[in-house]
């Protein structure tokens, strides 16, 4: 979507505008397609494939991004934390092809999608994409058989895979003016119904709040990074784009919310001089170096790996996203049921 139509979209679903009840036509037949595609789940006659590990599903219902990708690197490494073995799957948005695909370190973004790219880098444990994300898994679990635990990076919708636990991740937005796209920026109703064929309950159904004012449930707290990392993985404080003699920053982002990333920037103390707002998950293909050699570029950690491939100068922010304690043990409490049984010695003993 255009960056200016994009924001004429936020912008409208905050409140129930004159654009918003113009939608209001358009928002009631999706919402009757969802009924629809509930009901051929629901039935069973579409298949839903269940998995021989627990799945946990992180999304949200929001259009637009509203945290997941922090999400999901928060819940693996709770639960390497926990001693589960952990695999990661993901449809990979705005990648070439459909195909299942495992995802490395030095991957091409354009192959296996930006967000898959930054959690493997992230959390180093095994990222497979696929369009099915049940195909993904089994692909993943063939490759890597002592895993013990799916976490589905977006998927909420995506009831083709059975779930054992869902996390529903909101940001300030909340749920908006409560009605479903183009109205309102609900992909499906809000409190949601659950599909117990798909495996949803409200027992196991987890709500993070990234952004205050939101919806009832957890909250985590966000901020930038004291440092910048670079194309080789080096380092630098965050200050450093501050120091004497050094260019004017220009803070560029590919997100769903732009101006929140320059924000943060700037509650950090960066001084902006330019900031470029582009459409979640842009390419970067059409970038001009040259027309921007005059500043020190920053990005996310989302828009690094392609614009690095244009610009290896620029160097990214990593966003820190911490979920409270009580969230986590939340979590725990869900997925006990799940648990593998301890591994027994040859004297009937269980081993550490």
């Amino acid at each position: 979507m255009h960056s200016g139509l994009q924001q004429a979209f936020l912008q409208a679903w905050t409140g129930r505008s004159a654009l918003a009840w113009a939608l209001r036509p358009i928002a009631f037949f999706y919402g009757v397609l969802i009924a629809l595609r509930r009901g051929l789940y629901h039935q069973q006659w579409l298949a839903i494939q269940r998995l021989p590990v627990p799945v946990v599903v992180v999304g949200n219902v929001l259009a637009g991004g509203a945290g997941k990708t922090p999400t999901v690197i928060g819940v693996v490494a709770h639960l390497q934390a926990q001693d589960w073995q952990v695999g990661i799957v993901s449809r990979g948005y705005g990648r070439q092809g459909e195909a299942v695909q495992a995802v490395h370190a030095d991957a091409s973004p354009t192959e296996v999608g930006d967000e898959p790219l930054l959690l493997q880098r992230r959390t180093g444990v095994p990222v497979y994409v696929g369009r099915q994300r049940a195909a993904a898994a089994r692909a993943l679990l063939q490759d890597h058989p002592h895993t013990q635990i799916i976490v589905c990076d977006d998927g909420m919708q995506h009831y083709a895979l059975y779930r054992d636990v869902e996390i529903c991740v909101f940001d300030s937005r909340g749920a908006g003016n409560g009605w479903l796209l183009p109205a309102g920026p609900l992909r499906e109703p809000w409190p949601p119904r659950a599909l117990k064929a798909a495996g949803q309950s409200h027992d196991n159904l987890l709500v993070l709040n990234t952004g205050p004012n939101a919806v009832p449930g957890f909250t985590a707290t966000r901020q930038l990074a004291d440092h910048t990392v670079g194309a080789s993985g080096d380092v630098q404080p965050l200050t450093a784009l501050n120091a004497p003699d050094t260019h004017p920053v220009c803070a560029v982002a590919g997100i769903a919310q732009p101006e929140v990333f320059f924000a943060m920037l700037r509650a950090q103390g960066v001084l902006l001089a330019h900031t470029i707002a582009l459409p979640d998950h842009y390419d970067f293909d059409s970038w001009s170096r040259n027309t921007h050699e005059v500043y020190t570029l920053i990005c996310t950690e989302k828009d690094a790996a392609k614009l690095w491939q244009h610009a290896p100068e620029a160097r990214a922010v990593p966003l820190v996203q911490t979920a409270p304690p009580d969230f986590y043990a939340a979590l725990d409490r869900c997925l006990q049921p799940h648990r593998p049984a301890p591994v027994s010695s040859p004297h009937g003993h269980p081993t550490s």
